[in-house]
C-alpha cells in the first residue's frame, strides 16, 4: 500500500472537495435509511387504521426523503467525478512533467504499449479510487455506524447481529473480492501488456505488416495474449462469486435475526415494543446494507490501483534517477564530435567504438539492418542515453556538462514512432516549435510532399486528425513527422528512419534531398544525420556509416568526417 499512498499524492486531492462528495453520499444513503425507517412506521401505523391526519406528516416526509435521495445522489456524483477528473488531470500533468525533465531513458526504455498503459489506464485506476473506493468506503463507515447505533437503541441484541452482518458484508466480502482481483491482476498483467503492445503495433502498421507477411502472426499473438488475460479473469471468478454471495447472506441473516428477536420480545412483553417499533426493527437493516454493496467493488478497485500505483511509481523512480545535469551553454558553430563512442542500453550488447566528427552543415547517413543499434546510436548522440564508453562533445564541450534545455535546442532526436495527437495538423507540427504560423507549416508540409494532400483536406492545416496517427497513412505520418523536424529550431537534426513506409522512388528522392545541401529541403548550415535501412547509391552524403556486427565507415565524395 506504500506505493498506492505515494501515487495518490499525484492526484492532489483537495480535502474540501472530497468531504463535499462524502457528505453528499452520506446524505443520499441517510435519506434512504430514514426513508426505510419512516416507511416501516407508516406501513404498520396505517395497518392500525388511525385518523388520516395522524399520517399526513409521515406521508409528506416520505415524499420529501424520496426526492432528496435522488437530489443528493446527483450532487454526490457531480462532486465525486469532478474530484476524480481534477485528480487524474493533475496526476498526468505531473507525470508528463517529471518524464520530460527527468532521466530521458525513463520513457524511452519502455515499449510503446507499456508506456501507454502506465500513463493512461494506470492513472485512470488511481482516479477510480476516488469514485469507487474512497467515497463509498467513507459513506459506508458513517451509515453503518448510524444504523448499528439506531438499531442498538431499539434492541441491543439486534444491533449486535446487524454489526456482525455488516462486518461480513463490509469486510469479508471485500476481502474475497480483493483476493480475486489480485489473482486476476497478477496473472493477467503480463498478458495485458503484451496484448496492448501487439494491438498498438497492428493498429498503427497493419498495411506494412500485411505486405511483410507478419500481420497474421502478430494478430494471433495478440489474440493469444488476450485469451490468457481472459483465463486469468476466469480463474479469479470463484472467490469473486463467494464475495457476491456474502452480501445477500448477511442481509438475510440480519433481517431474520431482527425479526426473530423482535417477535420474541413483542410476544413475551408487548408493552415494551409497539408494532411500529417492530416494523422499524425488521425493515431498517435492509436499507443499512445499501451502503455496503459497493464495498466489494471498492476492494477490487483498490487492488487494481495498488498494482497500477506500483507501475507508476516505478516509472517515476526511473524518471527521478539522479542524472548529472550540466550548466554550460555551448557557443559555437555546432560541431558534434564522438571519440571512441560505444552506445547501448544497460545490460545489452554494445557496438564497436565509432569516431564521428560532424561539422556544421554535415550530411551523414547511418545504414544497417534492424537491431544493429542505429537508433541507440542516435539517442546517444542526442544525449538521451549515456555513452557506454567514449566521449561526445558539442563545440568542444562534453554533453554531460551542457544544460539539458540548451542541448535540446541545439541537438534533437526525431523518433520513427513519434506520436501524432488528436488535434489539428498545425498543432501537430507545432510540437517542434509553438510559434509556427499556418503558412510556414503549409510550406514545410509541401516541401516533404504533402501539398496535394493538404489541398484535398477541407480545412487545410487546420484539419483535425480525429484519430491521431490512425487518421493518416503510414507514409503520410512519416512525412508529417519529417515536416515537424524541419520546423524545429534545432541546429543538428538526428532523423530515425524518416522515409520508412514510403515507396522506393519517393523514399530515395527524399533521402537525396535530405543529404544534399543544395536541395534546400534543409538549410545548408544545419547538420543532418539520417538513419535508414536502404540508401540510394547516388546521394550527396558526406559520409555513410554502415552499422553491422562491426561498424564500417564508407567515405562518400571525398574526406569523411567519420573514422
Amino acid at each position: 500500500m506504500k506505493e498506492l499512498r505515494r501515487a495518490m499524492t499525484l492526484l492532489e486531492l483537495e480535502p474540501r472537495r472530497v468531504l463535499t462528495a462524502i457528505a453528499a453520499g452520506v446524505a443520499t444513503l441517510g435519506s434512504a435509511l430514514l426513508l426505510a425507517g419512516l416507511s416501516a412506521w407508516l406501513i404498520v401505523r396505517a395497518w392500525e387504521m388511525p385518523p388520516v391526519l395522524d399520517l399526513t406528516v409521515a406521508v409528506v416526509a416520505v415524499r420529501a426523503l424520496g426526492i432528496s435521495r435522488g437530489l443528493f445522489r446527483y450532487i454526490e456524483r457531480l462532486a465525486t467525478h469532478e474530484t476524480a477528473l481534477r485528480g487524474t488531470t493533475s496526476a498526468r500533468s505531473q507525470l508528463y512533467e517529471r518524464l520530460a525533465f527527468g532521466d530521458p531513458a525513463a520513457s524511452v526504455g519502455f515499449s510503446r504499449g507499456d508506456l501507454l498503459d502506465r500513463t493512461g489506464a494506470d492513472v485512470d485506476a488511481l482516479g477510480d479510487v476516488v469514485v469507487r473506493a474512497l467515497v463509498p468506503i467513507s459513506v459506508a463507515a458513517v451509515l453503518s455506524l448510524a444504523a448499528v447505533v439506531t438499531l442498538g437503541v431499539i434492541e441491543p441484541v439486534a444491533g449486535m447481529i446487524l454489526a456482525c452482518a455488516l462486518l461480513v458484508a463490509g469486510v469479508v466480502a471485500p476481502w474475497l473480492s480483493a483476493r480475486a482481483a489480485s489473482e486476476a491482476e497478477s496473472d493477467g498483467d503480463a498478458a495485458r501488456t503484451a496484448f496492448a503492445e501487439d494491438a498498438v503495433t497492428v493498429l498503427d502498421h497493419a498495411a506494412e505488416l500485411r505486405v511483410a507477411g507478419r500481420l497474421s502472426a502478430l494478430t494471433r499473438r495478440a489474440r493469444s495474449a488476450n485469451s490468457e488475460n481472459v483465463r486469468a479473469t476466469d480463474r479469479a471468478a470463484i472467490p469473486a462469486a463467494f464475495a457476491d454471495a456474502a452480501v445477500p447472506l448477511a442481509v438475510g441473516a440480519s433481517v431474520l435475526g431482527a425479526l426473530l428477536i423482535g417477535m420474541t420480545v413483542f410476544g413475551s412483553a408487548p408493552d415494551t415494543m409497539s408494532p411500529t417499533t417492530l416494523g422499524i426493527l425488521v425493515l431498517l437493516p435492509l436499507s443499512a446494507f445499501e451502503a455496503t454493496i459497493p464495498l466489494a467493488g471498492a476492494a477490487h478497485t483498490l487492488t487494481r490501483a495498488r498494482l497500477a500505483a506500483a507501475r507508476i511509481t516505478d516509472l517515476l523512480d526511473r524518471a527521478d534517477r539522479p542524472v548529472q545535469h550540466g550548466t554550460e551553454q555551448p557557443r559555437g558553430p555546432g560541431r558534434l564530435r564522438a571519440e571512441g563512442l560505444r552506445s547501448g542500453w544497460p545490460g545489452t550488447a554494445v557496438i564497436d567504438p565509432i569516431d564521428l566528427d560532424l561539422p556544421p552543415g554535415g550530411r551523414i547517413a547511418i545504414v544497417g539492418g534492424s537491431g544493429r543499434g542505429k537508433t541507440t546510436l542516435l539517442m546517444t548522440l542526442a544525449g538521451l542515453l549515456a555513452p557506454r564508453d567514449g566521449v561526445i562533445t558539442l563545440d568542444d564541450t562534453d554533453l554531460v556538462d551542457i544544460d539539458p534545455d540548451a542541448l535540446r535546442r541545439r541537438v534533437v532526436f526525431f523518433a520513427e514512432d513519434a506520436h501524432l495527437f488528436d488535434t489539428s495538423i498545425l498543432e501537430n507540427v507545432r510540437v517542434a516549435r509553438g510559434a509556427i504560423h499556418a503558412e510556414e507549416a503549409r510550406a514545410a508540409l509541401t516541401k516533404v510532399g504533402l501539398g496535394e494532400w493538404l489541398d484535398a483536406l477541407p480545412d487545410g492545416v487546420h484539419t483535425v486528425l480525429e484519430a491521431g496517427a490512425r487518421a493518416v497513412s503510414a507514409g503520410q505520418r512519416r512525412r508529417l513527422l519529417l515536416a515537424r523536424a524541419l520546423l524545429s529550431p534545432a541546429q543538428i537534426l538526428l532523423l530515425d528512419e524518416p522515409t520508412e513506409h514510403l515507396d522506393d522512388v519517393d523514399a530515395a528522392d527524399l533521402q537525396r534531398q535530405l543529404l544534399d545541401r543544395d536541395s534546400l529541403l534543409v538549410e545548408p548550415e544545419r547538420t543532418v544525420v539520417v538513419v535508414t535501412h536502404r540508401l540510394p547509391d547516388d546521394t550527396s552524403a558526406d559520409a555513410v556509416v554502415r552499422v553491422s556486427a562491426n561498424p564500417v565507415v564508407a567515405t562518400v565524395n571525398g574526406a569523411s568526417p567519420c573514422r
